[in-house]
């Protein structure tokens, strides 16, 4: 549950249908594995937040009531968010009942000094265990933004970074050499605000349930700038409810809207689908179904063709279904949610009188469970022309398999929609199965080098290329 790790009148008609559409009940396990699991570690033995076992409570003893108490309002001093925005009354009660039945239990010791110093190594270390194509080089570009998620790079170089859990909004400003920036809070107390992008001079940010605006941002982000609201009605939903967003090359923004489940019919509800509108929230209109959850857009820099990832469905074992990257080439297409998965696995549940073929077929399988996030063509000149135009693919890495997988981020090479190959580009976020960091977004700067945001230890990072 620490902050690095983790996480209508007209249109509002439009998504009146939520409430009859509720996702199915978790349960208290599974909430804890995706909320406190990457902190508290997944038997509650401590990783880089303590154990949750038996050790000395020093914020009460861990009764439900004072656990309900911890959990709703956090602990800022220990860099611990409140869960009460993120998660509902019943979900904390849950997860205080479970964390209590523990706490007097003698669990695994959670890690000494030396090695949650391990864990975060020092620079030196940190980045010599990275591994890069030859030529190319990895440094940190800043740090200290907690939970880093989305970003975005205006036209005078500064970068804008959403955040989870932080609840924070960021720009990245550039220090006179420009090998490195100064990260500035720029807006704090928001609801996982993940997406941002820019249009017309305004940095628009994707809250749960909402999108605000920051006019004439570059002016103003040090002034802890007042912002917006744009009149769209979002859904309310946690559960895969953060909020991407992205300002596509004919002045439109494309939002999505996650399924609220792991798996659930969604085809007759406004979930699992990525809509579009106008830069004032009017004109909402979805663009294409059957979209699990997508955390990252990218549009093609010469067909301007909307690409996407897509998060796999859970509990079909650690090699089914594939995660997903995926094209739109024609509005409305559907892309197999709930009924197929990777364009190849019918839903044991849903997948009864359909077929794959209905759907469209991925452009990429990106294998199981490896939660890919942000993505991002390659339009800088001071890589090699074999990189022009192609994807870079940001995996998060697995939370919920016996053996991790992802934690990388991978070069994609297409062809006329088609895939070309498939590889990695930057490992070493995980070594072992100690984790030193889980990527999210990856964007170009000016001068063509790469950047990498990283919301396990609030890191962003920069790939530049030297060699020939």
């Amino acid at each position: 549950m620490h902050k690095i790790a983790l996480q209508a009148a007209a249109i509002g008609i439009a998504f009146a249908s939520f409430a009859a559409h509720a996702a199915p009940a978790q349960t208290a396990d599974q909430l804890y594995q995706a909320n406190c699991a990457a902190c508290h570690g997944v038997k509650m033995e401590g990783a880089v937040g303590p154990t949750l076992g038996q050790h000395a409570w020093i914020h009460g003893a861990p009764t439900k009531a004072n656990l309900i108490k911890v959990i709703s309002k956090g602990v800022p001093e220990k860099n611990m968010p409140a869960w009460s925005p993120a998660l509902s009354a019943q979900q904390i009660s849950m997860l205080a009942t479970y964390i209590a039945a523990n706490a007097d239990k003698k669990l695994a010791a959670a890690p000494a000094a030396a090695t949650v110093a391990a864990a975060k190594p020092a620079a030196t270390d940190l980045l010599s265990g990275f591994k890069l194509p030859k030529g190319f080089r990895i440094s940190v570009y800043a740090e200290g933004a907690a939970s880093a998620r989305s970003m975005v790079v205006s036209d005078s170089g500064i970068v804008y970074v959403g955040s989870r859990k932080a609840g924070k909004i960021y720009a990245l400003v550039p220090r006179a050499d420009k090998q490195a920036a100064d990260v500035v809070t720029i807006a704090e107390g928001l609801d996982s605000p993940i997406g941002v992008t820019l249009l017309n001079g305004a940095l628009y940010v994707g809250e749960i349930s909402r999108v605000i605006r920051f006019d004439n941002i570059d002016k103003r982000y040090a002034q802890k700038p007042s912002y917006d609201v744009v009149k769209v009605s979002l859904p309310t939903d946690k559960w895969h409810g953060e909020k991407v967003i992205k300002a596509s090359p004919d002045g439109k923004l494309y939002i999505p809207v996650g399924a609220p489940c792991n798996i659930c019919d969604t085809d007759d509800t406004k979930s699992a689908k990525i809509y579009r509108m106008n830069a004032d929230g009017s004109q909402l209109e979805e663009v294409a179904r059957g979209v699990r959850n997508t955390v990252g857009f990218a549009f093609h820099p010469t067909s301007k063709q909307l690409w996407f990832t897509d998060n796999g469905r859970d509990e079909l074992g650690d090699n089914m279904p594939s995660c997903e990257l995926n094209v739109l080439t024609k509005v409305g297409q559907h892309f197999g949610f709930p009924y197929c998965h990777g364009g190849v696995v019918p839903d044991p549940e849903f997948g009864k009188g359909r077929s794959c073929e209905e759907f469209v077929e991925p452009v990429a399988k990106l294998g199981p469970h490896v939660a890919p996030l942000g993505l991002s063509f390659y339009t800088g000149k001071q890589f090699p022309e074999a990189y022009r135009n192609n994807l870079f693919v940001a995996e998060h890495g697995s939370w919920n398999r016996s053996t991790k997988i992802g934690y990388t981020v991978r070069f994609v090479s297409v062809l006329n929609n088609k895939l070309v190959s498939d590889t990695a580009f930057i490992d070493g976020f995980l070594r072992g199965e100690e984790v030193v960091g889980r990527p999210v977004d990856v964007i170009t700067l000016a001068d063509g080098s790469l950047l990498v945001s990283d919301d396990y230890a609030g890191r962003i990072f920069r790939v530049t290329y030297d060699g020939k």
